[in-house]
């Protein structure tokens, strides 16, 4: 790449402040090209640590919502939801007395927000203000990531095991409709202009949904990732970020017509991702502790930029677009068990009371 290609296309071009983003490993000049190994600068800048959820009698967690402008972070914790400070760590309280939390979704301008219950199958409705339960809304089993779509104002539930997204009215709380997806959802992203995108894990696709119809629009390929679950988009570049287990990858597509640009190689246990539209950086992280961090250097070419590592079982995450900190939480694990043949890889269970909040920033 050319010395002012690399300026055109690097954040270097995108936004004044980002010098301070890079340092440089490396810098050769081989007739003409220059040749940049970069790291971000990310490392562990604080850590909060919680007690056990209120009846509970297993430590869980999922879905990390980072309210940026209000400065709140939800974090899902088994039987509750904790409502954390995103600049002190400070508790602002709790949300109780729920089944098994999954996810947050952040209504701003209703003053509602919603949470996913699995266990319960139903959205629970909450006042942003006082955090007070007010309603809910009856989604289906498995009731698992939750977003809302500033287009339509409606929020959509993804219920796993049924195969369909449950859709919500922001401002009344009420049903507006159920979509069958022809295969089981993940996370979802909206693109804000009215197409909700959704990873099918057990198709390995990524479906596009109208928000206002409810007609599904695309279905594409993930391949050569499989098996995807964290999505995140560069909605300017119409660019998506999915996330997939079976094989481990992450691809870049192009939202306007599916095609997989670039993919890259990343850790087992993915289950979050997050774009960073000032810096144009990429996340994915992963239950084996690690977060992997890319660049988009320009809308159709991407780099991997610095793999940082975290936690075990760090695989939830949640971005601060203000101050571009990252959210991870985790807990002590137990053990693993012994290796059956159904159960050839098993996992220790997490250690109740141990849940705990990792902050990664420069």
């Amino acid at each position: 790449m050319k010395v002012f290609e690399f300026f055109k296309f690097s954040n270097f071009g995108r936004t004044a402040g980002f010098a301070h983003l890079l340092s440089v490993a490396a810098l050769s000049l081989a007739g003409g090209a220059v040749l940049v190994a970069a790291a971000t600068g990310y490392h562990l800048l604080k850590k909060y640590t919680f007690g056990a959820a209120e009846g509970s009698a297993r430590e869980y967690f999922d879905y990390i919502t980072v309210d940026s402008a209000a400065r709140r972070v939800y974090l899902s914790h088994g039987t509750e939801v904790i409502i954390m400070d995103a600049d002190s760590g400070a508790l602002i309280g709790k949300i109780t007395g729920l089944k098994q939390v999954h996810g947050v979704a952040v209504a701003s301008e209703f003053g509602r927000g919603y949470i996913s219950d699995g266990a319960q199958g139903k959205a629970i409705i909450f006042d942003l203000k006082t955090l007070k339960v007010t309603g809910e809304a009856a989604a289906d089993q498995d009731a698992d990531a939750v977003v809302y779509d500033p287009f339509s104002k409606r929020v959509f539930v993804m219920d796993g095991d049924p195969h369909n997204a449950t859709v919500i009215d922001a401002k009344s709380g009420s049903i507006v409709g159920k979509i069958d997806l022809g295969g089981g959802p993940e996370f979802a992203v909206a693109d804000g202009k009215g197409t909700i995108y959704i990873n099918l894990e057990d198709k390995s696709e990524v479906v596009a949904v109208d928000s206002r119809s409810l007609k599904i629009k695309s279905r594409w390929p993930v391949a050569p990732a499989g098996g995807p679950t964290a999505l995140a988009m560069d909605v300017e570049h119409h660019r998506l970020f999915s996330a997939g287990r079976e094989p481990q990858k992450l691809v870049a597509i192009d939202s306007d017509n599916g095609k997989v640009l670039q993919s890259f190689a990343i850790s087992g246990g993915v289950d979050a991702a997050a774009y960073d539209p000032e810096t144009g950086l990429i996340f994915a992280s992963t239950r084996e502790g690690m977060v992997h961090i890319f660049h988009e250097d320009s809308p159709d070419k991407f780099s991997e930029a610095e793999t940082i590592k975290t936690e075990v079982g760090a695989k939830t995450m949640g971005l601060d677009t203000k101050t571009h900190n990252l959210f991870l939480d985790t807990a002590d694990f137990a053990p693993a068990p012994a290796a059956t043949e159904k159960n050839p890889h098993p996992r220790g269970a997490a250690v109740p009371g141990t849940f705990r909040v990792l902050v990664y920033g420069k």
